[in-house]
């Protein structure tokens, strides 16, 4: 019996960006039900590499498979129909809908009330702070709260793979501690994850691999715990000396 492919596969990925191009011929794989991470810092590539895989940025040259098929290009609506959701940068949640509305807006591919209706009360339980305030619009909510909402929103898609970009940027220490948690958690319950993180330490802590980018090329992968531990990545990234 043939191995299933893995979730996600870029193979030579190349995306350009305002006339630059920002990611130069990446390969990464995503294997199901795993948490890998792409780290680097600030302008390395990585929300344009997210951007060229869901059909927000064109493709120059490379490939875009998931689950084994072709869809470079592809539309981002056409994707979440697939299972593929992402959580942007910046959370984009809807600021004048409530929270409850929000999620509803998650669910739109969907018709199934009474497995939505799970979904909400799924969500609520993972973020039992959203709960609190179910009625209350989006704008009003603190940045982590806003994050919360935006993976909650995600997750309402049901989707087999998740990418979330930068999700601790902005957000107090209390509140990235339990933004991470929550990745774990939907991470444990069999969702595939990609997570592109500037905060190397604890993106390597939570994944399973990871892919270290430098100016739109992937310049280590490896095992997230042996690159936790490597000196190079150590003095770039953890501010530990090599």
């Amino acid at each position: 019996m043939a191995e299933a492919p893995p979730l996600l596969a870029l193979e030579g990925l190349k995306v350009s960006y305002g006339g630059i191009q920002a990611v130069k011929g990446i390969d990464l794989v995503v294997g199901r039900g795993e948490l890998v991470c792409l780290i680097g810092a600030n302008g390395a590539g990585k929300s344009t590499t997210l951007k060229g895989v869901t059909g927000l940025q064109p493709v120059s040259g490379g490939t875009v498979r998931y689950d084994g098929e072709d869809v470079t290009g592809r539309p981002a609506f056409e994707l979440v129909r697939r299972g593929l959701a992402m959580v942007p940068e910046g959370r984009g949640v809807f600021g004048a809908l409530s929270i409850e509305e929000n999620l509803a807006m998650g669910a739109y591919i969907r018709s199934d009330k009474a497995g939505i209706r799970e979904d909400v009360e799924r969500a609520f339980a993972l973020f039992p702070r959203l709960k609190e305030r179910r009625r209350q619009t989006a704008g009003t909510l603190s940045g982590g709260e806003q994050q919360m909402l935006a993976m909650a929103r995600a997750l309402m898609s049901r989707p087999r793979l998740l990418l979330l970009d930068e999700p601790s940027m902005g957000l107090a220490p209390l509140m990235v501690q339990k933004v991470f948690e929550t990745v774990i958690a939907v991470s444990r319950e069999g969702v595939t994850i990609l997570l592109i993180e500037q905060n190397a330490k604890l993106a390597l802590e939570v994944s399973h691999r990871g892919y270290v980018m430098e100016s739109g090329t992937i310049t280590l992968a490896g095992e997230a715990k042996a690159l936790l531990h490597d000196p190079k990545i150590r003095a770039a990234y953890l501010g530990v000396g090599a």
